[in-house]
């Protein structure tokens, strides 16, 4: 295997198969971002120039020009029997995609960069042994919990004085940031034995700079692992978890968990996909009396009678029928320190104003938010903090719009977010609106109490926001045709672009129903299954 630019003839003139279905435009990642002294001609919405072979580059809108400066988008040649090494091949006729390596490529999670931050300054955060060698300097790599993260500054001398990354954090110039390492997706072309990188992967080189660490350091540290340390024939498992195959493991095994995430991440709708009947208490309206339960003064009696707390009747009643049950402490990171430490008691013994045990089949899982979010939230005390497993919520398009179509959500809410994924969650201002998944429901309810009426969503997730998603409907509505297609051609398209061809289409049809219907036929009988019931949702 081996790096390469690609050339001017691959990408514009005689353009490989891949490129007449993705287009020529590469994303730029958050290492690029923080990599690229950005001269207002570099970067543009998220895109960036990037380095074909002898004097070429592709431009930040897809073109053949000239740039003064690019960043690096790799291509791999594959010698026979290296396509071992490709993970999850994903195909779509003579398209596929495949993971190989891994990168820095996104800014840390929120929920985690307070205690990357904490554990940095102590000099406790755990060194992997790797380096990465970017614009000439070394980049340890470290541990934090399960993810690799390595830390970089802004860059001085941009033509804006900050970095927007994909998240929407702004950092100005000398700003410190965390970047997680994760698996680099490629386009795969098996005919030419090629994986192109779906996203340029370093900024800030000239083109000879560029093309020395291709030869010198790209192969190696993309395939760097940490040392083996399991026995080849050992009597375990390990396996690949999502975030609710964790919860449910840890349920099972009746260790409490606890769910770190932004706002509107989706935390309590994780925890009622594996219970529908779990027992919510917000804690941030409890005390510990409510926890506790109740002393009433008996007069006739004379005595102080206990009186159990009506969570508890509750859970009791609902474990009865021998199922485990899920008791859930919401936003304990915004409870008060004494509530905190009734809820360790309980965590901790599983016995309730040292009375009443939890029912046996009865499982604990808590979830808050970060200092970093909520002005309101508290830290965790270490011993509370030490009772549970500990498990970090991150909400993406891929992941969410599964859930969002069995729900039911707006349609046009679920258009806009599949050709527009970095408006899921937008920079909180405390000014005014911003985007979060859970404010895109609200969006949903909105737009279908009111008829689709699009005026209605600046003040839930922004003007930007709002200026955008009109913006993209309108261009929808303005479209005239979708030009001609051989079957040839279609067989070549990616799944996303069929997604994108028949949303085109559900607009085609209010003018043209016949080709409108005729073309996503054409695209396989899903997506005329999913452009049927979006138009029949949108019209009915």
């Amino acid at each position: 295997m081996r790096s390469i630019f690609l050339s001017r003839e691959q990408v514009f003139d005689r353009p490989l198969p891949l490129f007449q279905t993705v287009g020529a435009m590469a994303a730029a990642t958050d290492l690029v971002l923080l990599t690229t002294v950005d001269d207002g001609f570099t970067v543009d919405s998220g895109s960036v120039n990037w380095y074909l072979s002898g004097g070429d580059c592709a431009d930040r809108f897809g073109r053949l020009n000239d740039c003064a400066q690019a960043a690096l988008r790799p291509a791999l040649l594959l010698e026979p029997g290296e396509e071992k090494e490709l993970k999850n091949i994903r195909r779509s006729g003579d398209l596929a995609t495949a993971e190989f390596g891994t990168w820095p490529t996104a800014i840390l999670d929120a929920a985690l960069r307070d205690m990357a931050e904490k554990q940095y300054a102590e000099g406790s955060l755990t060194e992997t042994g790797r380096v990465l060698r970017l614009n000439g300097e070394d980049c340890p790599v470290y541990r934090l919990g399960g993810r690799q993260i390595l830390r970089l500054t802004a860059p001085q001398g941009g033509a804006t004085g900050y970095v927007q990354l994909s998240d929407g954090t702004v950092l100005s110039e000398g700003e410190s940031v965390f970047l997680e390492l994760r698996p680099v997706r490629w386009y795969y072309d098996p005919v030419n034995r090629l994986l192109l990188s779906g996203t340029a992967l370093l900024g800030g080189l000239s083109r000879e700079e560029a093309a020395a660490w291709l030869d010198e350091h790209f192969l190696e540290e993309l395939r760097w692992t940490e040392p083996e340390t399991l026995p080849e024939n050992a009597a375990f498992r390990v396996e690949e978890h999502d975030e609710l195959s964790l919860i449910a493991a840890y349920v099972k095994a009746d260790i409490p968990v606890f769910l770190h995430g932004l706002s509107g991440d989706g935390k309590s709708d994780r925890v009622k996909e594996l219970d529908p009947q779990v027992l919510d208490i917000e804690l941030v309206n409890e005390t510990p009396e409510t926890i506790n339960g109740r002393a009433i003064y008996n007069e006739s009696r004379d005595e102080i009678i206990d009186v159990k707390p009506v969570w508890l009747v509750k859970l009791e009643r609902l474990c009865e029928d021998g199922e485990l049950h899920i008791l859930f402490f919401d936003e304990l990171t915004n409870a008060t320190k004494q509530t905190q430490s009734v809820i360790f008691k309980i965590v901790l013994e599983r016995v309730v104003n040292n009375r009443w045990p939890l029912p046996p089949n009865a499982r604990i899982v808590a979830a808050g938010n970060d200092r970093s979010e909520s002005s309101a939230a508290h830290d965790l005390a270490e011993p509370l903090f030490g009772r549970f497993a500990h498990i970090y919520i991150r909400t993406t398009v891929e992941n969410w719009m599964p859930w969002a179509v069995n729900k039911g959500l707006n349609p046009y809410v679920l258009e806009f977010l599949a050709n527009n994924d970095l408006y899921l969650r937008t920079a909180y201002t405390g000014t005014e609106g911003h985007a979060d998944p859970r404010r895109w429901e609200m969006v949903s309810r909105v737009l279908d109490s009111s008829g689709n009426d699009f005026s209605l969503l600046g003040p839930i997730v922004g003007k930007d926001t709002a200026e955008a998603f009109l913006r993209f409907f309108r261009a929808q509505e303005q479209l005239e045709g979708l030009g001609r297609y051989t079957d040839e051609e279609i067989a070549r398209f990616s799944v996303a672009r069929r997604y994108q061809l028949a949303q085109q289409c559900l607009y085609l049809a209010q003018r043209k129903p016949g080709e409108a219907e005729e073309l996503v036929g054409r695209l396989g009988p899903e997506y005329l299954a999913w452009f049927h019931y979006i138009l029949g949702r949108k019209h009915k």
